[in-house]
């Protein structure tokens, strides 16, 4: 029951935020266009509910050259691909905003396990063993408060497959309002890294209880 809910809550705010922050896209689009050669917006085939596939969209922080379909933790020093305005839109996420579209038109929702690459398939398969790919990825999500890039892929995955067995409107409120203050603190923003506090599994697996 809940899921027609959230579905119904992703098309209602979803909305609200492509009208609201309408001249945000259009400072940023200008900003894009100046600060380097390309196209404002960036696609990539992720992984969505049920392993189906679609095309994400992102605001492009990157140069033109830079290897596709890899991710940033797997490329050779990828500070140098990231433009001068794309390490502000990722330090701030605000690259993400696209996403909007997607979560309006049904491929992802506002909350929910974070898409994967379609080649990120230790990830999908981790994913698999908690049902975390059988519900609409999110913008955001309960991995996404506890660690982001710092976290290993067996705890991301445990995390995500944590939500998915405490889905409720409680839960995607927590999530919601820890994203801000992740935003706003940065927190767990590791450019080219991924997995940097695997110290903190057995941690994290505590607090999550």
């Amino acid at each position: 029951m809940y899921m027609k809910i959230k579905r119904l809550l992703d098309i209602i705010l979803s909305l609200i935020g492509l009208i609201v922050l309408s001249p945000i896209y259009l400072i940023l689009i200008i900003a894009i266009k100046f600060d380097s050669r390309g196209p404002v917006l960036f696609k990539q085939k992720r992984v969505g509910m049920n392993k189906t596939h679609f095309n994400i969209l992102k605001f492009r922080t990157m140069r033109i050259d830079t290897p596709k379909d890899t991710p940033t933790h797997l490329l050779d020093n990828p500070k140098q691909y990231i433009t001068k305005v794309g390490k502000f839109l990722r330090k701030t996420s605000l690259d993400e905003l696209p996403q909007i579209w997607n979560i309006f038109v049904g491929q992802m929702s506002i909350i929910g396990p974070r898409p994967a690459l379609w080649n990120q398939y230790d990830l999908i398969i981790e994913r698999d063993k908690y049902g975390a790919n059988d519900v609409p990825p999110g913008l955001t999500g309960w991995a996404q408060i506890n660690g982001r890039d710092e976290l290993p892929i067996e705890v991301k995955s445990k995390l995500d497959g944590e939500y998915v067995k405490k889905i409720s409107l409680w839960m995607d409120i927590k999530c919601f309002l820890g994203t801000i203050v992740s935003v706003v603190k940065s927190d767990g923003v590791v450019e080219g890294g991924t997995g940097v506090k695997k110290e903190i599994a057995s941690t994290k697996e505590t607090v999550t209880k």
